[in-house]
């Protein structure tokens, strides 16, 4: 029920950080896999590296824009006939105090977390489709969101908190309409050692882990068992949802009382 080995999956912002860990993860496993970088040199770079685990291919291009995403899908379409999955992870973060935080914080973060993968899943959505006619069951997207989008964190991301947030609530009404061809779910991760984390586990670290109900921060074999389950056929009657990846820690969190 487990296997998804032969499934070809777009992975977006997989050169680096939890899109990097799922990629290795998904290849390790008989994926074919596909990532995007913004980057030319890290897409290449990523490629490089990752191609002792299996098929994967590697491609530049910005989907925040409107060409970009077209650039994106059309490079898959050159190599494939269609996709089984559509992994949403590529995104940006703005860190400022509330009066200080800028206009453009907004457009760019909201741009990149919530308006571009759902443009993105428009565009993909014939190559998605056509994996389901394959008689294989259901394609899947799957959006990464994030503990805060769930709770509130602990320090001045506003523009992020709230991306995510949209991103649950997208991923819910993305899986209204798309079912029962292509099933949507999000991931919501905790802390996990990416380079958007770097700075405060650096400052924190111990102490993020020891606030955390396992006593601990995530692992890659965490993630790619999360998105193993929601690519393979153990996850058919399931969309719709977010599930929090973060050892316990928003589903525990005490309120306290005054």
């Amino acid at each position: 029920m487990f296997d998804i080995s032969g499934k070809r999956i777009l992975i977006t912002g997989g050169a680096r950080g939890i899109g990097r860990m799922i990629a290795e993860g998904l290849l390790r496993q008989g994926a074919t896999v596909f990532i995007s970088s913004r980057k030319k040199e890290a897409a290449l770079e990523a490629g490089q590296a990752l191609s002792e685990f299996g098929e994967i291919h590697a491609i530049a291009a910005d989907i925040t824009t409107e060409a970009g995403r077209s650039q994106l899908v059309d490079a898959v379409a050159e190599q494939t006939d269609h996709l089984d999955a559509l992994i949403n992870n590529a995104g940006a973060t703005w860190g400022a105090s509330f009066d200080e935080f800028p206009d453009h914080a907004w457009d760019k973060v909201l741009g990149a977390n919530v308006k571009a993968p759902f443009a993105l899943a428009q565009r993909a959505r014939p190559l998605l489709e056509a994996g389901a006619e394959r008689g294989a069951g259901p394609s899947r997207i799957i959006n990464i969101g994030s503990i805060d989008g769930l709770a509130v964190p602990n320090y001045e991301n506003y523009s992020y908190s709230a991306s995510k947030a949209a991103v649950h609530h997208l991923t819910r009404h993305m899986a209204a309409t798309l079912a029962p061809t292509i099933l949507v779910n999000a991931v919501a991760p905790g802390p996990f050692p990416t380079k958007m984390m770097s700075w405060i586990l650096e400052e924190k670290g111990d102490e993020i882990a020891a606030a955390n109900p396992l006593q601990r921060i995530g692992t890659a074999d965490d993630v790619t068992g999360v998105l193993t389950f929601l690519l393979s056929q153990a996850s058919s009657y399931l969309t719709g949802t977010v599930i929090p990846l973060d050892g316990g820690l928003s589903t525990t969190m005490s309120v306290g009382m005054s």
